[in-house]
């Protein structure tokens, strides 16, 4: 693929690549001809077209003698061609006051994102479950249950509350779960729950004394509580249901095994963590994801952050044949939002 086409050239493919995104059917030469205003004959524009071909960016499918967009051309589209068309004040006020911080739980606005980016594109919407840790310990409490089991109360980053139910060896009074929790509260709070949980195990097999011992049983009470976290699900997604409506993706036994991957979630793990580690919104187009899956399928992502940190990832699955103009913007104006919407307090 060339670096850059020639100026003629570079206005054909974008015009074709955006009459092909607009309407869905090959385009002719008359049809860009009619469309330009350089008054340019078709037989020039076939020409043109021909080499565009050539260079592996454009295609003729058997039943038409128009041309479509390649992976390569959409590629060269977004890298040169693309102009990112700025979201409505509705889009963006919608966005702002759904994610807004401060009065939803974490899990809350994930599905909200989600649900967001699947209304706004009419695709898709996925957005990653935050890495457990970047959850920062608040407070802990402990309170007796029957039957040997204590109701465990984290309070995590900003307002999060998470309630686990641990089972134990002997009854316990509320006052001695009190002392437990502040003694975790004192020596503990602040942390992360990943190395909350390495700290805990090292109390646990450090402390000695009748001083410690207090805290040592109170560190393998908290141990067992983080232990019982439910697994995280991976990601979250809306708007599976929108991919049937694209002619592009017709194909049912396509269709299957993308939903099929969806819904296994892990499968697709691999490509949402290389947009971990990646500055910005990040556009997969057709095979260039690397899962034969989504080779009739764009998706473009973006990094959200918990207090500076990377914590996940959003972004929309749709046709290749998506309006890249919106889609991009829209992604990385959600990511934005969700990224306040999620901060802890310090």
């Amino acid at each position: 693929m060339p670096a850059t086409l020639d100026p003629r050239a570079a206005e054909l493919l974008k015009l074709l690549v955006e009459r092909y995104i607009q309407d869905g059917e090959p385009v002719g030469s008359r049809t860009l001809a009619r469309a330009l205003s350089l008054g340019i004959s078709p037989a020039t524009i076939r020409n043109v077209m021909s080499d565009l071909d050539q260079l592996g960016l454009v295609a003729s499918p058997h039943t038409s003698a128009g041309r479509i967009p390649t992976t390569r051309g959409y590629r060269y589209f977004v890298d040169q061609l693309l102009a990112p068309e700025a979201l409505t004040e509705i889009e963006r006020t919608q966005i702002a006051d759904e994610l807004a911080p401060g009065w939803r739980a974490p899990d809350d606005l994930v599905q909200t994102a989600s649900t967001l980016l699947s209304q706004l594109s009419r695709m898709a919407g996925v957005v990653t479950v935050p890495k457990r840790n970047l959850s920062v310990l608040r407070r802990i409490q402990f309170m007796p249950l029957s039957d040997n089991r204590v109701l465990v109360i984290l309070v995590v980053n900003q307002h999060e509350v998470q309630n686990r139910v641990i089972h134990t060896l002997r009854p316990y009074g509320a006052d001695e779960l009190e002392r437990f929790a502040n003694a975790i509260n004192e020596h503990f709070a602040g942390r992360d729950l990943v190395s909350l949980r390495r700290a805990l195990v090292d109390e646990v097999n450090t402390a000695q004394g009748s001083i410690n011992m207090i805290l040592r049983e109170a560190a393998a009470m908290a141990d067992a509580a983080l232990a019982a976290e439910p697994k995280q699900t991976g990601y979250v997604m809306a708007g599976g249901a929108n991919l049937l409506g694209f002619q592009d993706m017709s194909d049912l036994g396509r269709l299957r095994g993308l939903f099929d991957a969806l819904d296994r979630k892990r499968d697709l793990l691999g490509l949402f963590d290389q947009c971990l580690v990646a500055d910005g919104v990040q556009i997969y187009i057709g095979e260039e994801s690397g899962y034969r899956v989504l080779d009739e399928c764009s998706v473009v992502s973006a990094p959200y952050t918990v207090n500076g940190q990377v914590a996940g990832v959003l972004g929309v699955i749709g046709p290749t044949r998506m309006a890249y103009n919106r889609i991009i913007p829209l992604v990385a104006e959600t990511a934005r939002a969700l990224s306040q919407g999620l901060q802890a307090e310090g």
